[in-house]
């Protein structure tokens, strides 16, 4: 993910200016390295410590997305329809 792609995801989903701690925001920016991750692992199978950091992301992305339910369920709701992230 390059500065500028990061950039636009916070814009995007940044409750104010420059707000990269918001839930919302952390887990469009893990979302985009998750992708960007399992894009890698499709050419290269036997990158065990990729898969290891990957397993990591997706965890703390269900972490927060656990916290945003609980805080706010419409924007839980808003969030995961936009970024295709199935729900439980």
């Amino acid at each position: 993910m390059t500065k500028a792609e990061k950039l636009e995801i916070i814009a995007k989903y940044g409750r104010t200016e420059g707000d990269t701690g918001s839930p919302e925001v952390q887990v469009a920016v893990l979302s985009k390295r998750i992708k960007d991750l399992t894009e890698h692992l499709r050419e290269n199978k036997k990158d065990h410590s990729t898969r290891r950091g990957l397993l990591s992301m997706v965890s703390q992305r269900r972490k927060l997305l656990k916290y945003l339910n609980s805080e706010n369920h419409e924007k839980y709701l808003q969030l995961t329809d936009e970024l295709g992230i199935r729900r439980k």
